[in-house]
């Protein structure tokens, strides 16, 4: 199984990082693909450049065997819609079970996506919660896809909603970048190499 985790990663940090390292252990993956956005479409543009996060995002896991930085969205020309990632994804592994995480925000958003209901026909989505979270699916279509155990995710190769509990760490790429403005020290919130290099290039001040 392979795993998906798309994000503006503006910068890198130990909430996106924990959160890839124990979705990969909890689901047994061959790996975590981390896909930085170039241009998001449901959001304000990022800080930095689409190159930079890359090279925070390599840095970043360049010690963690099993996480793997995929540029596929940065090397696409305008928005990045998910919808055209994971047909990508899906032409390089027609055989696998792929699975798209996403957080809670993003998915109370979804049905906002482009093409949001074929996400479904080349992954499933795992949705990233908060132990003791309740859903509460609006949507039939949402609620005809959720399954209540794992095993699901392996019997098939896509098609399913599942909800997942994880230690979520309170860090957040805005508050980082907002520490770092204010001059302060942002140590132990994100990886020491990914603080060096926003020293180096004097990002977010």
């Amino acid at each position: 199984m392979i795993g998906i985790y798309g994000g503006t990663f503006d910068p890198i940090h130990y909430g996106h990082l924990r959160t890839a390292l124990e979705v990969k252990d909890i689901f047994g993956l061959d790996e975590v693909r981390l896909l930085p956005c170039s241009k998001p479409a449901h959001r304000e543009s990022p800080a930095t450049t689409a190159e930079m996060r890359f090279e925070m995002l390599s840095l970043a896991v360049q010690n963690q065997p099993g996480l793997v930085v995929d540029r596929r969205e940065l090397d696409r020309e305008g928005y990045s819609y998910m919808i055209d990632t994971l047909k990508s994804i899906r032409s390089e592994f027609p055989n696998q079970s792929l699975l798209l995480f996403m957080g809670t925000d993003a998915f109370d958003g979804l049905m906002g996506w482009q093409q949001w209901q074929q996400l479904f026909d080349y992954a499933h989505i795992v949705v990233i919660t908060r132990p003791n979270y309740q859903q509460n699916l609006s949507s039939e279509f949402l609620s005809s896809r959720m399954v209540d155990n794992r095993e699901r995710l392996m019997q098939e190769k896509a098609g399913s909603l599942f909800f997942q509990a994880v230690t979520q760490l309170d860090i957040s790429a805005t508050a980082v970048r907002d520490l770092i403005k204010a001059g302060m020290n942002p140590a132990y919130l994100l990886p020491d190499n990914v603080i060096e290099y926003i020293d180096k290039n004097k990002l977010y001040k």
